[in-house]
């Protein structure tokens, strides 16, 4: 078969490429023009909100897509509306006996998602080890323990070992979304994470700014009461939570050996801390961005491209430089839905639709996603997968094309043929200890069973030696990740970009214009999924 089929997904293994279809300096001017400050940060419910609304849906029009809600009517049928709460710490006081005051921000950061104007909370600290409750992997860090009243300390990531969970991998039990979670089944008042900057994935910088701004959640649906809530959320740096087990007359760090062992229980620390934290709460609409490529013989089965487009906003009080412009994460993943959505359009409609889903919120605990997985405009059962873009290539080519959680369904297999056919190959997530596949909004699709595919940026760059990629990737989460040096640097390459994209578009083209349905794994956890909505440990659906 020649390579003119490529234009409708046809095999494409040996044909060489076709003239560049996406344009660097376009999408430079797109990514500069989303992370400007005029743009604000993109945090949810913002005029910077706003502008990216509008922005996205004008350029979805101009590539020629059709709005794609279709029970909305005029301008709002370009989005989904995503009812949302926040809250806003304005003041953040805590101390222990024995301890004296912690220092907001440097020592630790806390917040509520009660409804009170106003939150006290003072309990006894307990070590709760990882905080997990795994009955198939015999393990329990509660037991049988009575924690109501208390407030748990508890370790970032999963217990390590190769023998149960994910080995180096992380998993869904080591996100700091399900340690909250649990610790609120487990009937605790509060939840306090250990930060460290290996087991996390980030340094305590990111902790500062992700979690001292406004905290975002769904807002239950008039009529529902409030979801209960934890008294207090937060996280402990390394050094607070050392000096409380010292005053505890205990070590942290022996401790944390303990709680690596299965058969953990909690141990109290003897420490009482006091909370005091006022909060002013709002109620907003934000908005997932929707458009969409009608199919020609099976219009009800959707393909769907995913990316974020928010951010963390302006930061009020901020010496320097407060707004978090997100130019990488995720501007450059952003623009590709509209590169991607005029690929599209230009070599013609596809057999399957397709739909490119810019959601909110995803800094915020993938919001925008969960909404929609939970919503769904387009059925989860004609859904055939996600292909997500969180953060596209800035650095440069490489022969390699990452996929986070390879070996998760048969996408994997099609991503192998397709890179194949542009001479690359795939590679694991280097970093499987940093959980990256229950960080970004692939993972919401995941769970109520849709295939997912998220990849990121190689690390074998072409042309550079071979440590530059893991180089570019420390550099990054050391300096920008969430953190206002988030924006357009002059050394970006984006050829690795639209190499990238070129990648996406031909998988996505391939399962829209064919029939296949790609199954999960029989080693993934989503696989019983596919035909049942059943959350993951922890999540509520």
């Amino acid at each position: 078969m020649g390579c003119a089929a490529l234009a409708a997904g046809a095999a494409i293994v040996g044909c060489a490429p076709p003239a560049p279809r996406f344009d660097e300096a376009r999408l430079l001017e797109q990514i500069s023009t989303l992370s400007s400050d005029d743009f604000g940060g993109r945090a949810p419910g913002s005029p910077g909100e706003e502008k990216t609304v509008e922005f996205l849906t004008r350029g979805f029009a101009e590539a020629g897509a059709e709005p794609g809600n279709p029970n909305l009517d005029g301008p709002a049928a370009w989005t989904q509306p995503v009812p949302l709460v926040s809250y806003r710490a304005t003041t953040m006081e805590a101390s222990s006996d024995p301890g004296g005051p912690w220092t907001p921000g440097e020592a630790f950061v806390a917040w509520t998602r009660r409804e009170e104007a106003a939150t006290e909370a003072s309990g006894e600290l307990v070590f709760a080890g990882y905080g997990v409750h795994a009955p198939e992997y015999d393990w329990d860090d509660f037991g049988d323990a009575d924690l109501g009243g208390r407030i748990l300390v508890v370790l970032v990531n999963d217990p390590p070992g190769d023998h149960h969970f994910g080995g180096d991998a992380m998993t869904y039990y080591g996100r700091w979304t399900y340690k909250y979670e649990q610790a609120l089944a487990a009937g605790a008042l509060g939840a306090l994470i250990v930060h460290e900057t290996g087991p996390a994935g980030y340094p305590w910088e990111v902790v500062q700014g992700s979690w001292t701004g406004p905290q975002f959640d769904l807002r239950a649906p008039t009529g529902d009461e409030a979801p209960e809530r934890l008294a207090i959320q937060g996280w402990l740096h390394l050094d607070l939570a050392t000096s409380l087990f010292a005053a505890a007359g205990a070590d942290f760090s022996e401790a944390k050996a303990r709680a690596a062992r299965s058969g953990f229980v909690p141990e109290p620390l003897g420490v009482t801390a006091d909370f005091r934290i006022e909060t002013t709460r709002a109620e907003l609409e934000s908005n997932n961005v929707i458009a969409r490529t009608p199919g020609t013989d099976a219009p009800d089965e959707t393909v769907i491209y995913t990316a974020h487009w928010d951010h963390l906003g302006t930061v009020e009080g901020m010496e320097g430089d407060n707004i978090f412009n997100g130019a990488f994460d995720n501007a450059t993943g952003t623009v590709g839905l509209l590169a991607l959505a005029e690929a599209f359009m230009a070599d013609g409609p596809p057999r399957r639709s397709v739909v490119f889903l810019a959601v909110t919120a995803e800094e915020q605990g993938l919001l925008g996603s969960r909404h929609y997985a939970d919503n769904p405009i387009y059925p989860r059962a004609e859904t055939v997968a996600a292909l997500n873009m969180d953060g596209l290539n800035v650095w440069g080519p490489t022969s390699d094309v990452t996929v986070v959680g390879l070996g998760q369904s048969d996408l994997d297999d099609v991503a192998a043929e397709v890179a194949a056919g542009l001479g690359r190959v795939l590679s694991p997530d280097p970093e499987p200890e940093k959980g990256y596949y229950y960080r970004s909004d692939h993972f919401e699709f995941a769970r109520v069973g849709i295939p997912a595919f998220y990849p990121d940026t190689g690390t074998d760059f072409i042309g550079r030696p071979p440590e530059y990629g893991m180089e570019v990737r420390d550099a990054y989460v050391a300096e920008r990740y969430h953190k206002p040096g988030d924006e357009v640097l002059p050394e970006w390459d984006l050829s690795g970009m639209t190499a990238d994209l070129e990648f996406l578009y031909r998988m996505g083209r391939r399962l829209a214009d064919g029939d296949e349905w790609p199954a999960w794994s029989p080693t993934s956890e989503f696989r019983a999924r596919r035909q049942r909505s059943e959350p993951l440990p922890g999540t509520q659906n």
